[in-house]
């Protein structure tokens, strides 16, 4: 192939197809985990490539050119058959290998515990484990079954199927044994907004509960925290609980295992029925592969 010929980078081709579907350099950094000017950057450096503008701005931001409408057709096409293949081609042990998509919270308190008594009863099944913090980001052709926290009719990935893996759960607050030690016991829900470190969760999906709406549904009178430590990631707020840096609010079911072996234990007694529950999510209109439908059946048969 001659160097006329040759075909554009992939990282080009990949932020022009997410430019180009959220008509937002800015949007296609936050998929791609890029700053906007480094998207321009690429889309720039294809545009030079071939010749040829690929957007327009105006009034309400990025439009595709004429040219540019029709080479993107062709560039998303062309990389999602890539990255289907990539995923068959990934699963190389067929039925007997199984790629689990899971948020880092889940992946690492609940399902790195679960997974032993799996491979237990199916040693000649593979696992992979891909982390994502947010389902709505998931690629379909990358993974078989995913496990996210999920509240039906209002948090909805598109293209997935939710089944709940536990009947029901509370959200309770907990902390670390060595918390009480240093800071003393939580005496009800006025001394822990004046007296405790509330450990606060910055991330839009777990918007549908936080401490305010955690203390009005339960009926406690809330008011502004005297102390808080927040972060965009609910598992660095989770080791820091168990590290004895705060109060933070947690799902009985997953945290079952450090409750019962006493790494955590629950700060006050009151516990609200969670609208959101650990879900088994699957792709739909995928064929279930045998591997698939064995977990499935392991997960929710239990």
């Amino acid at each position: 192939m001659s160097s006329r010929d040759a075909l554009p980078p992939l990282s080009c081709l990949r932020a022009f197809e997410a430019a180009g579907r959220h008509r937002s350099f800015t949007q296609a950094g936050g998929e791609l985990s890029l700053t906007q000017s480094a998207i321009s950057r690429q889309v720039k450096r294809l545009e030079t490539d071939l010749g040829r503008p690929l957007f327009e701005r105006d009034y309400d931001g990025l439009r595709l050119t004429p040219a540019g409408e029709q080479y993107y057709r062709v560039v998303q096409r062309l990389l999602r058959e890539l990255g289907d293949e990539s995923a068959r081609l990934r699963r190389r042990g067929g039925d007997r290998q199984l790629t689990l998509a899971s948020s880092p919270t889940i992946a690492s308190i609940w399902l790195a515990r679960q997974l032993p008594g799996f491979q237990r009863d199916y040693p000649d099944i593979s696992i992979r484990i891909l982390t994502v913090e947010d389902p709505h980001r998931l690629d379909l052709a990358e993974f078989d079954l995913g496990l996210y926290y999920h509240v039906p009719s209002e948090v909805e990935p598109t293209g997935l199927a939710a089944e709940p893996v536990f009947d029901a759960e509370d959200v309770i607050a907990v902390c670390s044994p060595a918390y009480l030690t240093c800071y003393g016991a939580v005496q009800d829900a006025c001394d822990l907004l004046q007296r405790h470190t509330l450990l606060v969760v910055e991330d839009h999906y777990h918007d549908w509960l936080t401490w305010e709406i955690w203390f009005e549904a339960l009926g406690l009178a809330w008011s502004i925290p005297q102390r808080t430590l927040r972060a965009n990631s609910y598992q660095l707020l989770m080791n820091a609980t168990l590290a004895g840096q705060g109060v933070t609010l947690g799902w009985s079911r997953l945290l079952e295992a450090d409750l019962a072996q006493g790494n955590l234990i629950q700060a006050l007694p009151h516990a609200l029925p969670s609208r959101g529950r650990l879900a088994l999510f699957s792709p739909e209109h995928r064929h279930q592969t045998e591997a698939m439908l064995t977990f499935r059946r392991w997960l929710l048969g239990r």
